[in-house]
């Protein structure tokens, strides 16, 4: 029988007492800090407040409480701390462009400004089952057939950026809805170790330059179990010379993920001055695309040792506003068109407006079924620029799904002509010597 005493008993009871009181300290409320979360105020003071407060303890749970709208204007997260919104919490972007001040491209302003953001730092989550809405067609001009118009920029773009991470180590970003963004929404820039697991990312389809994760930079990254829909790319891997100092793109993993896109579902560049290699998409589903799985190299980096396997793809025909003619399966290295204002400044090396394009090789396709209104295309500028591309077990099948023209292939961002025309080969190519499609059947081309 064990004797319990009363100094013992004190003793257990200080403990706990203790360790509830220590484990109250690391949640930071923030309507405790001020937020009033009533979706008219902007609570991004109050939010700041706790965030720094996590971060100078040591490290917490930065809370969201359930039922409550939170519109706020730009938030810096911090090392150690982690962004949890409780089942119907919403944080919301704040519809005023005049708050919106820092460029998500550091001198480039012509792209976006900061929302949410982190640079140099440790240890950032954003979990729970809430969500982070970025109020994107209150940034838009009016609406067409398939997309929004963009207001005129001057100066600099005002729409927000919903999420920018910038050399974070060991990021976590689990279970949240995301909706809605103006801009891109998930860009990590120079990160290493990240894991994007269980989000859904709701974007408006008809916003332009809405992608959903964009890996810039970056390495040792892990996406998971998402369910994606953008207007533009769903993921997106990409070298920005903006950020080249954070060298290459590497060791990528992507699986079991349902995705949609008006533009390239999973795609590699078009912006890549540096390299990307080892990457791995798998067991995944791509819906109602203009474009299924594409590299799209337009600078003088490299691509190489990529593997698509097991993969259901469905794409259909949107109108040009947005890159792509439905082609499931996409491999072009063409230079970049000429630069021209903006891009003058920042698609080329300092100084230049004309680029080159880099190799693209080992590519595999494997376990691949694909629907779509077009043909595959591979091609270069140049003879053995794309090389070393392999099809194992692929079945395309040609449906006719729309008004728009098939037989057309789109090339662009490149010199000259931004389109090629063929009569529906299942596979079309441009300068391919070693391509190996044995494994491929073709229905209704």
């Amino acid at each position: 029988m064990i004797r319990i005493t009363r100094k013992t008993f004190l003793l257990t009871t200080i403990f706990l007492v203790l360790t509830l009181f220590v484990k109250a300290e690391s949640v930071y409320n923030v309507m405790s800090y001020g937020a009033k979360g009533n979706g008219v105020a902007d609570d991004a003071s109050a939010i700041q407040k706790a965030i720094d407060k996590c971060e100078q303890s040591g490290g917490g749970i930065v809370l969201f409480p359930s039922n409550h709208v939170f519109i706020s204007g730009p938030l810096q997260l911090k090392s150690n701390v982690e962004l949890h919104l409780e089942a119907t919490a919403t944080l919301k972007a704040n519809p005023d462009e005049t708050v919106y001040r820092i460029s998500a491209f550091g001198k480039n302003q012509g792209e976006g400004m900061l929302w949410i953001w982190a640079n140099n730092a440790d240890n950032i989550s954003i979990t729970g089952k809430g969500c982070i809405h970025g109020n994107g067609i209150s940034f838009m001009g009016k609406e067409l057939d398939d997309s929004y118009e963009l207001k005129p920029v001057t100066t600099f773009d005002p729409r927000p950026h919903v999420l920018s991470l910038t050399d974070v180590r060991n990021l976590t970003i689990k279970d949240v809805t995301i909706r809605e963004g103006a801009y891109w929404t998930v860009h990590l820039i120079g990160c290493n170790g990240a894991v994007i697991d269980g989000i859904n990312l709701l974007n408006n389809l008809k916003i332009r330059n809405g992608d959903g994760i964009d890996i810039d930079h970056s390495k040792n990254i892990r996406i998971a179990n998402c369910h994606i829909t953008s207007g533009d790319d769903a993921i997106c891997l990409k070298n920005r010379r903006e950020f080249q100092q954070y060298g290459s793109c590497h060791d990528i993993v992507i699986t079991n993920c349902v995705m949609a896109s008006r533009s390239c579902t999973v795609k590699i560049g078009s912006e890549n001055m540096d390299s990307i290699y080892n990457v791995t998409v798998d067991n995944c589903i791509v819906k109602g695309s203009n474009r299924g799985l594409g590299i799209q190299n337009r600078d003088e980096g490299t691509v190489t040792n990529v593997m698509f396997s097991n993969i259901i793809l469905d794409c259909r025909l949107w109108s040009d506003v947005w890159w792509g003619k439905a082609e499931p399966i996409y491999v072009t290295s063409y230079p970049r068109a000429n630069g021209n204002n903006k891009d003058a400044n920042w698609r080329f090396p300092k100084g230049q407006t004309e680029g080159l394009s880099g190799e693209v090789s080992n590519i595999y396709f494997n376990n691949i079924v694909a629907t779509s209104e077009n043909g595959c295309f591979i091609g270069g500028d140049t003879k053995d620029k794309v090389n070393n591309i392999h099809f194992n077990n692929v079945v395309l099948k040609k449906t006719r799904q729309t008004k728009y023209d098939t037989g057309i292939y789109d090339k662009r961002p490149c010199r000259g002509d931004g389109y090629i025309y063929n009569n529906l080969d299942a596979i079309v190519t441009e300068n391919v010597v070693t391509l190996d499609t044995t494994g491929v059947k073709a229905y209704g081309f």
